[in-house]
């Protein structure tokens, strides 16, 4: 990837991501001002910005130019942010901390965290159905079709969130870990990959190989979330470290162990590469993105 950094690279694109943001998003001043300033505030906290910049790298991999694939990765963050918002209540996992802030609920109130969440999440489909995010109507359904169905109840962010919640304190097989952490975090960032080929017109093929690895990384991405969760402070975090330890979560360093986790999520990055390398030079910062998610805990 030339001679940028991955960090000055998901800088840049962040950048980019919440210039876009914040013009899709109505201001704080309009009324009715509370919900909007909610919104914002969710939604504008900052953060990396990994899944737009994953939607991005993917479509520019296959020769899609940048400022036409913000609109599905503002899509994207929209409900990534959403689900953080619903995630941090206090009748889900009752954090107070996000993004290196207090949450949403705990500065608006639980009533409008909800509502502004909900708003979120139905934003970023009419954002997704606009001409502004893909040339033609097949693409912009098939960027509805993607999205809708890795923030769903089936195999996705809703159906991980409830088996999530239905396994705290109780032991679970790795296998069911395996599924709430593909479900709950990996399928966002699998559609956010989907999502980047789809704009650039990937071919059948194209988007099986990136497809696998969204998977791969999604997994490996969570996966490390765990073992930071244990080894990180809330500096570094910006949410609360240890939090899924007190509430007994299901987590891979609780089932396998810190290092076992650690060369699982090695193992799932290095199989996530393969999938790509033959994309040719667009496939660089694709692998560098996904060495960059477990640079964290190796």
């Amino acid at each position: 990837m030339s001679n940028e950094s991955v960090e000055a690279y998901l800088a840049r694109r962040a950048e980019e991501v919440n210039a876009s943001l914040a013009r899709l998003v109505p201001a704080d001043d309009v009324p009715p001002a509370t919900i909007h300033k909610a919104m914002r505030y969710s939604l504008l906290a900052g953060g990396k910005r990994l899944r737009p910049a994953l939607v991005i790298s993917a479509g520019e991999a296959l020769g899609a130019k940048a400022e036409k694939l913000l609109p599905a990765a503002c899509a994207v963050e929209m409900i990534h942010t959403y689900s953080l918002i619903h995630d941090d209540l206090p009748a889900m996992d009752d954090d107070d901390l996000r993004r290196g802030r207090p949450t949403c609920h705990k500065v608006f109130g639980e009533a409008v965290a909800i509502l502004a969440g909900d708003a979120l999440l139905t934003r970023a489909f009419e954002v997704l159905s606009s001409q502004e995010a893909a040339p033609d109507a097949e693409r912009r359904l098939l960027l509805v079709r993607e999205l809708s169905a890795a923030a769903g109840p089936v195999d996705a962010l809703i159906g991980g969130q409830v088996v999530d919640l239905e396994s705290e304190g109780k032991p679970v097989t790795a296998a069911t870990l395996e599924y709430i952490h593909r479900a709950k975090t990996g399928a966002l960032l699998r559609a956010s990959v989907v999502m980047g080929g789809i704009v650039a017109g990937a071919t059948a093929e194209q988007q099986v190989k990136l497809h696998t690895y969204g998977e791969k990384i999604g997994l490996a991405f969570q996966i490390a979330d765990d073992v930071l969760d244990l080894t990180a402070t809330a500096e570094q975090l910006g949410k609360t470290p240890g939090k899924d330890v007190a509430v007994g979560k299901a987590t891979y360093p609780a089932v396998h162990g810190i290092e076992a986790s650690r060369a699982m999520a090695l193992k799932m990055i290095s199989e996530a590469c393969a999938a790509v390398q033959d994309l040719g030079k667009g496939a660089e910062i694709l692998t560098a993105l996904a060495r960059f998610v477990v640079a964290r805990v190796s």
